[in-house]
């Protein structure tokens, strides 16, 4: 089984050998396991030379990099080995093709609403109101002729979603309003940290396929990032990011001391982020059973099968339908 790894600041990462190794400012060397390991993620200030990103190009790992506050900086993304030119053809025809666009974009945001009222459902009692209101947008995104209403439903739909927030957590932390860049608060930059693993996890993902992460159909297509991994991501963060915020605050895993604040900027400090990490891990190996497939299946995995999903739609082989968990 195939694991993510973990490296934070004041280190250097080097290739020893046959093998990566990561050595601290003390001078103690952790050997990471290549063969068992696909991404590496990497926080704040680490050294590193091209020898080592040859050595993880060579084992097709993916390396994604975080700032100083934690938040997703870029990704070193070794040469693509699994090329379909069929695949990249049909997907880029479906950008272009404003009726296909638009159905993509519309069934990414379904997902992601299906999966916020599923939250809300487990708190029915006290989320009644911010329910209701969810649901009266829910028939705007079917109406919707072009991605930029799409996007301002959407923006509306996680207004009032984030709002809920404050009848789901602890009173400690209070939700008033998103703020990304940068966090202002404990809250937001639980979200903005959780997201940012959400869409490297994404990244991960789509690299084990034959999909251009650069040609994306909700968020417009860039020259400086993945941003098809930013469409597949909205569909998880409800169902992977939220609840490991409400579990850490609900069952007081992370405290108000786990934060810092600098140059008025909200973040996670070391132990903070490695609280974060060890609940999030846990829900992506988490494992469903699949109602398809007859076996049990990690959320992980189930990222990858919704890229799955999606080249067979641009080849025609099967009508996309955004993930609802069923369970």
């Amino acid at each position: 089984m195939q694991k993510e790894q973990y490296i934070f600041s004041n280190g250097r990462l080097k290739r020893k050998n046959n093998t990566i190794c990561f050595i601290d400012k003390e001078e103690n060397i952790t050997y990471l396991p290549v063969e068992q390991m696909d991404s590496l993620h990497v926080f704040g200030q680490i050294d590193m030379n091209s020898m080592f990103l040859n050595f993880a190009a060579k084992y097709e790992i993916v390396l994604h990099f975080y700032n100083y506050y934690g938040y997703y900086s870029g990704s070193f993304y070794p040469r693509a080995k699994k090329i379909s030119g069929v695949v990249k053809v049909y997907q880029s025809a479906h950008y272009l093709d404003i009726h296909q666009r638009i159905y993509l974009a519309q069934s990414f945001i379904k997902g992601a609403s299906f999966h916020m009222l599923r939250n809300l459902r487990r708190h029915k009692e006290k989320t009644n109101h911010y329910f209701d209101t969810i649901m009266s947008f829910v028939p705007l995104i079917e109406e919707s002729k072009n991605v930029q209403s799409l996007m301002g439903i959407e923006g509306e739909i996680r207004k009032v979603y984030y709002k809920s927030f404050n009848e789901i957590i602890r009173s400690e932390y209070y939700f008033e309003n998103r703020s990304k860049r940068p966090p202002l608060d404990e809250l937001n930059a639980l979200i903005s940290f959780g997201n940012s693993l959400m869409y490297s996890a994404v990244l991960s993902e789509i690299y084990k396929t034959q999909l251009d992460p650069s040609i994306s159909f909700l968020h417009e297509p860039s020259s400086r990032r993945f941003s098809l991994s930013l469409d597949i991501a909205e569909i998880f963060k409800p169902l992977l990011v939220d609840p490991v915020i409400f579990s850490l605050i609900n069952n007081r895993m992370i405290k108000i001391e786990d934060f810092k604040k600098t140059d008025g900027i909200v973040h996670l400090g070391e132990e903070g982020k490695k609280k974060f990490i060890s609940e999030w891990e846990r829900k992506l190996s988490t494992t469903v059973k699949h109602r398809s497939l007859n076996r049990k299946v990690s959320y992980r995995y189930f990222i990858r099968l919704e890229c799955y999903k999606l080249m067979k739609h641009f080849i025609g082989d099967e009508k996309y339908k955004p993930l609802k968990a069923w369970w």
